[in-house]
């Protein structure tokens, strides 16, 4: 079983930038891929971005592409999504997801993450 914990989110203007993270915990702490969703106010959940275990990949939904980056640091097992130019259509609680893997560089299909956070709301408004 593998334990999220997202962090970072907060009130932000519009144009400004800010730094999600997620630490994963459990035992035994295996290999695993991570993503990025989120959930805006009366909207469905949307992938955002997504990194292989050993960062060799990497995806972004297209809301984002190029403004959002997604990094890793498995010494300290947690993933980061750092966010550029803020919308205020990027508001939204965000949520970070993992999914045990066999391979270094595998990145599973949005559908396929099964292990959430509890999320961390994003607002962005001026």
């Amino acid at each position: 079983q593998v334990q999220l914990t997202e962090s970072g989110g907060g009130l932000v203007q519009p144009g400004d930038s800010l730094r999600l993270s997620c630490a994963a915990s459990g035992r035994p702490f295996s290999r695993v891929a991570m993503a990025w969703f989120r959930r805006a106010p009366g909207k469905e959940r949307e992938f955002v971005a997504g990194i292989s275990w050993n960062s060799a990949n990497t995806d972004y939904g297209h809301s984002v592409k190029g403004r959002f980056a997604i990094f890793r640091d498995n010494t300290v097992s947690t993933v980061y999504l750092q966010m550029y130019s803020l919308k205020p259509e990027d508001t939204a609680v965000y949520y970070c997801a993992a999914l045990a893997v066999f391979r270094d560089d595998y990145l599973p299909a949005p559908d396929d993450y099964i292990h959430w956070g509890q999320g961390t709301p994003v607002t962005v408004s001026s």
